[in-house]
């Protein structure tokens, strides 16, 4: 590693892939307090001509057709892997044994037995690790449970949690999201409230599920393929700690643009939030008189940190990218200072678990103990 400088190495230039790009290229402009400043070093794609676009649209120095050119070089600081689920587990224990610092997308992998074998490696290593949950870096999130941890809504009765979207309409094909390595809505979006309940409410140790395929062939290349992944899953889920939580996880669902969403009810008062409105936060509160009873709205400012590295007023928006600059400053920092990063593989682990959990519970019809 260069003095002051992280060099960072892009496995995948989708979507994901560009929320990395960004976040690194940006989080030293709002993070200052950081001394380690990232570096696009390199960019990793499906072949020589995408990297090379890759490049020069998202600002690299280098490309590469060969993800494992890119894992082994020595330059390379940090591996940011933004590959299809099923590729995650090879690209992640190679950087892992070169001792890089790991940053993946969720799910922490295709299937169970593949995520344990990336948390084994890891721990051998001791890496550092993080596993993109992002939407875990909302100040809103952090306020809610803050106020959890404060008893100001009282005991805990309830968790109604949903991630609803509708990107995978009939007319989508075939895709690594559809094949069985792929995991369905569940593994694509399920495991994003799964991650909001855990970090709100603790672990899930019992599940019961049902799982749902409704479009039943998509084309691939002119030809229709009958799918074996799930398009719905809804799920109950026993805490640790007593409270039921009811669940649904539907990347179908006509309207939904981007509906995650989560409702806790307590004995003194409830929380309610969505992603759509991921800057504000809904309380309810039995203090108030009878008549002034109702939900209120706490909008995200400057006290609810990192908010205020972003702007100064209370009500001016943050969105889904400083959510990933939010993301990659903590990866940074906790290397600067030796730290932990969490959700790191261990958490995604326990993901992982719960989501098997809940495949196996819809194959058998019984609750299945995580």
């Amino acid at each position: 590693m260069k003095k002051n400088r992280l060099n960072i190495g892009l496995i995948g230039s989708g979507f994901m892939g560009r929320a990395h790009a960004n976040a690194f290229r940006n989080v030293s402009s709002f993070f200052n307090n950081l001394s380690l400043k990232p570096l696009l070093h390199t960019v990793a794609d499906v072949n020589e001509k995408t990297a090379i676009k890759a490049k020069n649209d998202l600002g690299f120095i280098n490309s590469t057709g060969d993800w494992k050119e890119l894992v082994d070089n020595p330059d390379i600081d940090l591996v940011s892997i933004t590959s299809p689920n099923v590729l995650h587990e090879t690209m992640a224990i190679r950087a892992i044994n070169l001792n890089k610092i790991v940053y993946c997308e969720k799910p922490l992998s295709h299937d169970l037995k593949s995520a344990k074998r990336m948390l084994i490696a890891s721990k051998k290593k001791n890496s550092l690790t993080l596993v993109g949950y992002n939407f875990l870096r909302s100040p809103m999130i952090a306020l809610a449970k803050e106020i959890i941890k404060s008893g100001e809504i009282g005991e805990i009765w309830g968790f109604r949690g949903i991630h609803a979207e509708n990107y995978m309409g009939k007319k989508v094909p075939h895709s690594f999201r559809t094949s069985v390595d792929g995991g369905g809505a569940l593994n694509d979006i399920g495991s994003h409230i799964l991650s909001i309940a855990r970090y709100l409410l603790g672990p899930i140790v019992e599940v019961i599920g049902q799982q749902e395929t409704h479009i039943l062939k998509r084309k691939d290349n002119k030809i229709l393929k009958k799918v074996y992944i799930d398009d719905r899953t809804v799920f109950m889920g026993k805490f640790k700690s007593g409270v039921t939580g009811s669940f649904e996880a539907c990347w179908i669902s006509t309207g939904q643009k981007m509906n995650l969403s989560y409702e806790i009810i307590g004995s003194k008062g409830s929380i309610k939030f969505s992603y759509e409105r991921l800057n504000e936060l809904q309380l309810f509160s039995t203090k108030n008189s009878q008549k002034l009873q109702g939900f209120s709205k706490i909008e995200a400012g400057p006290e609810h940190y990192p908010y205020g590295n972003f702007c100064p007023a209370p009500g001016h928006q943050l969105g889904f990218n400083d959510l990933k600059i939010i993301e990659s400053a903590h990866l940074i920092e906790c290397y600067e200072k030796k730290q932990k990063a969490k959700p790191g593989f261990d958490e995604a682990y326990e993901i992982q678990k719960t989501l098997e959990a809940i495949k196996r519970s819809s194959r058998e019809r019984v609750w299945i103990t995580v």
